[in-house]
């Protein structure tokens, strides 16, 4: 299982040891993702039974044990704080913090304050979460940031994510979900989004946004969406289907899906596992689909990112969308990142990830605060 390593979000892969542990002749432990939290779970590998051990409110990355595989040892990332080694001891199923390098950092900038709710549509439960700022009060109003995940077969949880709380700490209330089409939900929730691009996932999204803007303290006159790689296509596709948003910052485009064919370094079969095929089997689903369709339409003020040396996303989807955005008079700005990769928002350079988050601050400063 170690031969190549290719993660659908987008970023490099990487070769390291697999998160399990054999017990003893037919019980392996290992750690998953399900429904946006990391857990250990123990499975038969004559019945293939699942045994859920424990879960966390955080994300886990990582296995090791001791020699006597009572303590396993984790990498751990939460919405209170990131970069720490956990310790979770199976005898007293008691898990413990042994690290706390930000805790200095966390002081002086508290990280945001969160919670979690759910939206129903149809048979589909749509989980998501609203990051808050530290010194929230209800009877204030904020502006309202949507953040889509990649993928599409990604998801969003209950990790650390920068630009989250960036704009948290910065007065935004930032709301992030995992509509169909997500990971840790189960094959047939994830397949969702086959051959609907831009349907179903885009109205469980709607939907998050609108149970929001429910609440008082949510101003509906002050909101914007951002997203990277898929999440750059949906923001790309909204913008063409809805005016409803006052900002959009969009990063790493699937913007003309028929160009985008074979062009990525997931091949072909990407297009033709999602999609249906290239443009001799599909020109017209693609079409359909193809935020560059709708693009004519758009009016929402768009900052558009992209690295230069991104194989996933190519860059000339960025440009496609500059220009179309250009043609149809909406404000749009283009930032482009010399020999970044996919990943240069959170891999990359430092001077590059801070000039994207003072970007994409700056973007929203402007369109919903000035």
């Amino acid at each position: 299982n170690d031969l190549a390593v290719l993660p659908a979000s987008g970023f490099p892969g990487y070769i390291g040891q697999p998160s399990l542990v054999w017990l003893d002749e037919r019980q392996v432990l290992f750690s998953a993702v399900r429904a946006g939290a990391s857990g250990l779970y123990v499975i038969d590998s004559e019945s293939g039974s699942v045994e859920p051990q424990v879960t966390w409110q955080a994300l886990h990355a990582g296995l090791s044990t001791d020699a006597g595989q009572r303590y396993i040892v984790q990498a751990r990332a939460a919405l209170d704080g990131a970069g720490n080694i956990v310790v979770h001891d199976t005898q007293t199923d008691t898990t413990t913090v042994v690290t706390d390098y930000n805790a200095d950092l966390l002081a002086e900038s508290p990280p945001a304050q969160w919670e979690r709710f759910d939206v129903q549509r149809g048979a589909f439960t749509i989980e998501a979460w609203l990051l808050k700022p530290a010194d929230f009060d209800p009877a204030k109003q904020y502006p309202v940031v949507l953040d889509i995940h990649g993928g599409p077969n990604g998801f969003y949880g209950y990790g650390f994510n920068p630009w989250q709380q960036l704009l948290a700490s910065n007065g935004y209330l930032v709301v992030f979900s995992n509509p169909r089409g997500s990971t840790s939900y189960g094959r047939d929730f994830t397949q969702q989004v086959t051959l609907d691009w831009g349907g179903e996932d885009y109205r469980d999204l709607m939907a998050v946004v609108d149970a929001v803007l429910e609440r008082p303290y949510a101003d509906r006159e002050r909101t914007g969406i951002f997203g990277y790689s898929y999440g750059g296509y949906m923001t790309s596709w909204i913008i063409g289907q809805t005016q409803r948003f006052h900002a959009c910052v969009c990063g790493a485009p699937c913007f003309d899906l028929e160009s985008m064919y074979g062009t990525s370094d997931i091949s072909h079969e990407f297009g033709e596992l999602q999609w249906g095929g290239g443009p001799a089997q599909s020109r017209a689903w693609l079409e359909a689909h193809s935020p560059a369709t709708y693009a004519h339409r758009a009016t929402t003020p768009t900052l558009i990112i992209v690295g230069e040396a991104d194989e996933r996303c190519p860059v000339g989807q960025a440009e496609q969308m500059f220009v179309a955005l250009l043609k149809a008079g909406c404000e749009v700005e283009f930032a482009r990142y010399p020999g970044g990769a996919h990943g240069f928002p959170l891999m990359g350079p430092p001077e590059h990830r801070v000039d994207f988050l003072a970007r994409t601050l700056g973007w929203f400063d402007t369109h919903l605060k000035g």
